[in-house]
């Protein structure tokens, strides 16, 4: 007892501290992300990155604008690829010695994200402890230390060339955790390193079923598979009948709109939920608030942030400004300046403001997961909330989905064709349809304006997946688990044309 008391005392000064420290950047925005951006220049200067572009004549943020270009992973890599071949000083101070491996979601090939010892420590585990800091501290009554927590992870070999390694970001993590937080976890390091996934979920359900589970964190699109595996093999109805002391799901990588109400379907009494925002880049985001989804920027953990307004991305009037000048409930494309060595750096997602004081967000989306054929720029955001919508009215679950065109032909209008997997079908797939079409509408004026007459737009295409296509498709391209993504809105044909391909062979 006097054992479990200290460590109690010990982890509630340190929460105590940290919400303090999070408090003062709250406060203190614009001043904390000056200080991060300046720190990050001065560690770097001497980098042949820093070199190349100068990092040393830079005395304030419109010289940071004009020396230093914006870029994608493309532009970027010749220098990446010089770092993970184990070379010292290109992109941060010393030599990089681990890189995720992205999942490739948006372009075939493989990216390679360095991670750096101050990534690792002053941004992905920090946002780890400070994700139990605010649960915590919001829920004071919380037993979430005298339980396992569930932890989820992808493929998880690690590879060396040179002298670096890369893997999953999960993959990295989890080899690099000091052994006390692996006393909290479950599955073991073990069975969370193994990479076949099959052979890999089979394991974790033969440790967890026998653990005393407070809180899951992972993908929920992954969870779910695992939790219906956990439910099948354990002869339960409800995971709460297993696991009663579960109370919280800390969540991300994809929207969880579509998965809420599966979610409360199969918990069987009401827990926690969560999101947070991390990817490879960085930890970006943490929920600090129950009774909402919005996700406290964090500014404190090395990035600098720059956004560019999406009504001009990837046009000549293009351009990046600081936190200082975002607007709320505008859409924007996130660029980054890292503790990772990643220099002014377009990470792919779109978030909006809607607090900015403090500075929360929401994720929008993908800058190149978007419809947009006919001028109705549809993000993922309005097919989300319209997707949770239908299924609430028709009595249906949705377990994954992609869109994409259908492009004029002759006098033929165009139209969105969608793929849906149903774990329960609804009730009239025609209202299914006619529900979720009219969402888009009062959601998004330039939708509804194509849709107007069917002059432009006729009424969406709809195909029901057969059980587990979605799982088959993404087995079939060896991307099974972790962070990988099933890709949701395409504006061309690549993803949906292979699985109606797939469809119709299974």
């Amino acid at each position: 007892m006097a054992t479990k008391a200290m460590f109690n005392t010990v982890v509630n000064w340190f929460i105590r501290q940290r919400i303090d420290q999070i408090n003062n950047f709250i406060d203190h925005p614009i001043e904390t992300q000056k200080g991060v951006l300046f720190s990050q220049l001065f560690h770097a200067e001497d980098t042949v990155y820093g070199k190349n572009y100068g990092f040393k004549d830079i005395s304030n943020y419109r010289d940071f604008q004009n020396n230093v270009p914006i870029v994608t992973y493309e532009d970027y890599e010749p220098y990446i690829e010089k770092a993970r071949q184990g070379m010292k000083d290109i992109i941060w101070p010393g030599q990089i010695k681990h890189f995720a491996k992205s999942s490739g979601t948006t372009n075939a090939k493989s990216k390679f994200i360095p991670i750096s010892d101050e990534s690792l420590e002053d941004c992905h585990y920090k946002a780890g402890k400070d994700l139990i800091s605010i649960y915590v501290n919001n829920h004071p009554e919380s037993g979430l230390f005298q339980h396992k927590n569930l932890r989820l992870g992808g493929s998880s070999e690690m590879y060396q060339n040179f002298n670096t390694k890369f893997g999953d970001l999960s993959a990295i993590l989890i080899e690099n955790l000091p052994f006390w937080v692996e006393i909290i976890n479950t599955p073991s390091k073990k069975v969370s390193l193994m990479s076949e996934w099959e052979s890999k979920l089979k394991a974790i359900v033969s440790e967890v079923v026998k653990q005393d589970v407070g809180s899951l964190t992972g993908v929920p699109s992954w969870m779910m598979v695992l939790l219906r595996r956990v439910l099948h093999d354990s002869n339960q109805q409800y995971i709460t009948d297993l696991w009663p002391n579960l109370e919280v799901f800390f969540h991300g990588g994809i929207s969880f709109k579509p998965y809420r109400d599966q979610y409360n379907q199969i918990t069987g009494k009401p827990i926690r939920y969560y999101e947070i925002y991390n990817a490879s880049e960085g930890f970006f985001g943490i929920q600090d608030r129950s009774d909402s989804d919005e996700m406290l920027l964090m500014l404190d953990y090395g990035i600098f942030y720059e956004f560019i307004p999406m009504d001009t991305f990837g046009t000549s009037l293009q351009k990046a400004i600081p936190l200082s000048e975002v607007e709320l409930h505008k859409n924007y494309a996130m660029v980054i300046t890292t503790n990772g060595g990643l220099w002014r750096y377009m990470i792919g997602d779109t978030v909006k403001f809607t607090s900015l004081s403090p500075f929360r967000i929401k994720i929008a989306g993908r800058t190149k997961h978007y419809i947009n054929a006919f001028g109705e720029e549809l993000m993922i955001d309005n097919v989300e909330y319209a997707i949770a919508k239908a299924c609430r009215e028709t009595n249906a679950f949705v377990s994954d989905f992609t869109g994409a065109p259908v492009f004029m032909t002759g006098n033929e209008s165009g139209a969105h064709e969608w793929i849906f997997e149903f774990t329960s079908q609804p009730e009239s797939l025609d209202s299914f349809i006619n529900i979720f079409d009219e969402t888009l509408k009062t959601l998004n004026s330039d939708y509804e304006a194509k849709r107007y007459n069917n002059i432009t737009l006729k009424r969406p295409v709809v195909h029901i997946a057969k059980p587990k296509l979605f799982y088959q498709w993404m087995s079939n391209r060896g991307k099974l688990g972790g962070q990988n993504k099933v890709p949701r809105l395409s504006n061309d044909r690549e993803y949906i044309d292979p699985l109606l391909v797939l469809n119709q062979e299974m």
